[in-house]
């Protein structure tokens, strides 16, 4: 029996692209990678109401629970590239999958708040071994001419998981079951582990280790129809490889450019508060007037995780035909004007009276406003910020820079991740949710201005030639990029 299933159309014209089983099974690995990742982000959001009830936490403590996963996820992303180059792509997907059993567990059962943020540390762990792991697995494994698509089920299976998580807040939102909310992704993360453990791992990585027949087995799963072709491709591929640059060059004056726009835009992704809106959706419905549980977290689920959902195939389906830029600053647009909105239904709320008996206020003109401002926002976030600041960042580094380039921008990231949900609370405590909201919105502004003037269209440019132009900015005559016209 054939090991080809089916095929796929290729970008080009060389005719359409076999998928072989085994090359299914690395969809299915990457695609519940991306699942594991977002439901572990938007999982919190119901799990808050009753982890509140049963110990009553502080809004300090609360803030940690909720955003010492992204703590987790920037120390394990900063170890991932060097645990994958050491053990393997396949390994170290392993690894993140045993984390997030680990901590769901741990989460589930935990017989405190210490505890519980210990489970946090340990599942965001496995987060950050997962973001960086998954997709370099992607896209090792996928021919050349599907390797986009691969890698973009990755950004599809965290939109879906955030959404997935929702969902099951809102089933389980009746009975208080938070321990159930956070210990189910241990059942995906097993199914990543059986999933994963039939798998090679990469050929690429087989060759950089002198495993020369694994490498050969395993082009033979996933290239049956033209495994000799593969491995030509493979091996040329490493032949062009340049050494590794040094921390120095990384932040030397020739990359500054680079550098500055790859950390410009994994911080704004985040200041302009996506993270603060996944973590605690459900606490800004009910400061908006959704009175019950059941109306928080199924507005949550439909207006934050589906609509995140839908809107990513926007940008997945627009990216190489309308551009980077144009996405970005259309979104911020959405962004800034549905928060500036959001805002202002805030401000209208705080001026309604609260019910007598659930002493909150109630859904009023001024809470349905806020809730479709956070539609649109959340509608122009998924098709611009969201994916498409990751492709620009993957694009803008030399190659001799690109893997600790983006590094450095997934630490900022992460970083700036946590700084939004750690302090997002407290900030709207001082403050009030309508400045918060403004705040971001200000952002947005200080985002669109920044794009608009620094970061240039991408686009329908090779790597070289992105290389060469910050080459030519930098006054480097000396430094020539192979295959690119001085």
């Amino acid at each position: 029996m054939s090991t080809t299933d089916t095929t796929v159309a290729s970008a080009d014209d060389r005719g359409p692209v076999p998928i072989s089983r085994w090359l299914w099974l690395v969809g299915a690995v990457i695609l519940t990678a991306g699942v594991l990742f977002g439901y572990d982000q938007g999982v919190i959001a119901g799990a808050l109401i009753g982890i509140e009830k049963e110990w009553d936490v502080s809004t300090r403590l609360t803030e940690v629970i909720t955003s010492w996963v992204t703590l987790g996820a920037l120390v394990g992303a900063l170890v991932a590239g060097t645990l994958a180059d050491r053990i393997g792509r396949r390994a170290a997907v392993t690894v993140a999958a045993v984390l997030f059993v680990a901590g769901a567990l741990i989460e589930a059962a935990a017989p405190s708040p210490a505890v519980l943020v210990v489970g946090r540390l340990v599942v965001g762990f496995g987060v950050g071994v997962a973001s960086v792991a998954a997709p370099l697995y992607a896209a090792e494994m996928a021919p050349t001419r599907v390797r986009g698509r691969f890698v973009s089920w990755y950004q599809f299976g965290i939109t879906f998981g955030i959404f997935l998580a929702y969902l099951v807040d809102q089933l389980l939102s009746s009975g208080d079951r938070w321990r159930l909310m956070l210990g189910v992704s241990a059942v995906p993360a097993l199914l990543l582990v059986l999933l994963i453990l039939p798998s090679s791992d990469t050929p690429r990585w087989y060759l950089t280790k002198g495993r020369r027949e694994d490498a050969v087995r395993a082009v033979e799963r996933i290239r049956p129809d033209d495994p000799t072709a593969g491995m030509a491709e493979i091996e040329a591929s490493i032949a062009e490889d340049v050494p590794q640059a040094s921390w120095g060059q990384v932040f030397s004056r020739r990359w500054r450019t680079p550098l500055l726009l790859g950390v410009g835009l994994a911080v704004f992704q985040q200041v302009t508060g996506i993270n603060a809106i996944i973590y605690y959706a459900n606490k800004i419905f009910a400061a908006a007037g959704f009175e019950s549980v059941a109306d928080q977290t199924a507005a949550t689920t439909w207006a934050i995780g589906a609509v995140n959902v839908v809107a990513t195939l926007i940008a997945v389906a627009f990216v190489d035909r309308l551009g980077r830029r144009p996405l970005l600053l259309a979104g911020l647009v959405g962004m800034g004007l549905s928060l500036t909105a959001v805002g202002f239904a805030f401000r209208s709320l705080a001026d309604i009276p609260e019910d007598p008996v659930t002493q909150t206020a109630r859904v009023s003109n001024s809470g349905v406003i806020a809730l479709v401002g956070l539609v649109v926002y959340i509608a122009s976030f998924a098709f611009s910020l969201g994916p498409v600041v990751w492709t620009v960042i993957n694009e803008i580094f030399p190659r001799d820079i690109r893997g600790r380039g983006v590094s450095v921008a997934t630490a900022f990231n992460w970083g700036s991740a946590w700084l939004v949900s750690q302090f997002f609370l407290s900030l709207t405590d001082a403050i009030g949710q309508a400045a918060t909201f403004w705040l971001f919105a200000a952002l947005c502004l200080v985002a669109f201005v920044w794009i608009w003037r620094f970061v240039p269209e991408t686009r329908g440019r090779s790597l070289e030639e992105i290389e060469a132009m910050w080459v030519e900015r930098a006054g480097d005559p000396q430094h020539v990029v192979p295959g690119s016209a001085r």
